[in-house]
């Protein structure tokens, strides 16, 4: 869209993102206020879909939840997956980004063995988030503004990623003219790939390897030598460089 991403990830909050890339421009305040609301209403889940939750084992893997839950969605608002409609599609869009919190946060709740916490309409997209992954009904629970903060960027940050795997994923998808939410259910299970977003599990898998700052020289002649299956992950994709 034109605008630099050190910019936009140290000026804007995500909400303006979102918006930027939906409407073409960075909204105005009044434009925000409304999206920010229109977010709000659109933030809960069906209250028949939190039973899916249930039917996962424990120990499933979190997109693997993400993948079923994020697909049965066309299930319970048919109301906006003709894709002809323009009104229809935005609705959609509008959808996805404000109930993918949700979801994860459910999916978290219900794997630990907690009540499901609903989002709050007097909290800001990535505090919201935080809140319904962290607070429980046994207490007070105020979000920690420098983790909203580190949240917001990170979330602006991802928002646009250029025409990678899973952005593919989800116009090969869409252009059988499938509804949004299932195009969006395939692009998921791509990025759960380790060549993709699960390279983010990877890394962790690989530190827990590593073990403890003494080995790290070790792993670093290990992802040298050709002959080590040995890879270091998390340093980003390669077209990225630094000078």
């Amino acid at each position: 869209r034109g605008y630099p991403i050190e910019m936009l990830a140290s000026q804007c909050s995500y909400t303006e993102v979102a918006y930027l890339l939906i409407e073409g421009e960075l909204p105005t305040p009044i434009e925000l206020k409304a999206f920010n609301e229109e977010l709000k209403r659109n933030a809960m889940v069906h209250e028949k879909m939190i039973n899916f939750f249930s039917g996962f084992k424990s120990d499933a893997h979190p997109m693997a939840i993400m993948v079923g839950v994020v697909g049965a969605l066309s299930a319970f608002y048919p109301d906006s997956v003709n894709i002809h409609d323009p009104a229809q599609r935005r609705l959609s869009a509008i959808r996805m980004i404000a109930k993918m919190p949700t979801i994860a946060a459910i999916a978290y709740k219900t794997a630990i063995g907690q009540p499901v916490v609903y989002p709050l309409s007097s909290l800001g997209f990535a505090e919201n988030f935080l809140h319904m992954m962290f607070a429980t009904p046994c207490e007070p629970y105020t979000v920690n503004p420098t983790h909203a903060e580190a949240l917001e960027t990170i979330l602006v940050l991802h928002a646009d990623h250029e025409q990678n795997a899973s952005t593919s994923t989800v116009r090969i998808a869409s252009s059988s003219q499938a509804n949004p939410f299932a195009c969006i259910a395939a692009g998921i299970a791509c990025l759960w790939g380790p060549a993709h977003g699960g390279a983010n599990e990877a890394v962790l898998r690989m530190l827990k390897e590593i073990g403890s700052v003494e080995r790290i020289p070790e792993f670093i002649e290990r992802a040298k030598d050709k002959n080590d299956p040995f890879r270091l992950m998390g340093f980003g994709h390669r077209v990225y460089k630094n000078y």
